[in-house]
């Protein structure tokens, strides 16, 4: 990390499949920042995330995580990530997909089952912590996926479509569980047609055709 608390640097990434879907994409995401991504469906929004996770791999430029060497997929105590898929574990009940980042680190399973009952309450679900993401709705397992990506405390969360089944008193309760995240140090970068996140962010991101073209 930089003196200038760079938590994620990106510089010059361009990516093609059958034609260009990002060209020349800079940014810089900093400690304390919930910034968001928007843009048309097809923008590159999902490219650059799978990108900048390191699911994918660019054609030109770099992507430096946390000061880690570049080309290196960054450890989920690291970088978090949000899939719009949730990727929740069928076998684990919803706290203890909650707690999974942090068991599967090493830490004490009692802080580790704490965190995640508070997290879940905070989300609104603290009852349902002993059930299964097969006997939630939708729109609660999206909650657990997000009480899962700030679990561990990582420097980086990056997020894709975090509030798409949530309801505007539950979209609430998620802004306000990512600022205190941010707040903490951490950085957030969410892909988003979300209004009122886009409201509550610090900055936010336009991509348009795969070029970033306004950052304020």
């Amino acid at each position: 990390m930089t003196a200038s608390s760079t938590v994620l640097s990106v510089s010059g990434v361009s990516r093609s499949f059958s034609s260009p879907v990002l060209v020349d994409v800079g940014l810089e995401l900093r400690e304390g920042e919930l910034v968001t991504l928007v843009g048309r469906s097809g923008s590159g929004k999902s490219a650059l995330l799978a990108l900048l996770a390191g699911f994918d791999v660019p054609d030109a430029g770099s992507v430096q995580v946390a000061g880690l060497p570049e080309g290196v997929c960054p450890p989920w105590s690291t970088m978090a990530v949000l899939p719009q898929s949730f990727g929740l574990l069928d076998e684990l009940t919803l706290e203890e997909n909650v707690a999974s980042p942090m068991l599967f680190s090493g830490g004490p399973v009692a802080d580790a089952m704490a965190r995640a009952a508070d997290l879940l309450g905070t989300l609104g679900i603290g009852k349902l912590a002993r059930r299964y993401p097969a006997e939630v709705s939708i729109g609660q397992r999206q909650r657990v996926a997000l009480a899962r990506a700030v679990a561990g405390r990582p420097k980086v969360l990056l997020a894709d479509e975090p509030t798409a089944h949530l309801d505007h008193a539950t979209i609430e309760l998620a802004v306000r569980l990512l600022l205190d995240f941010v707040a903490e140090g951490s950085a957030c970068l969410i892909a988003t047609h979300d209004p009122t996140l886009t409201a509550r962010a610090h900055r936010r991101l336009e991509l348009k055709e795969g070029q970033l073209i306004t950052a304020r």
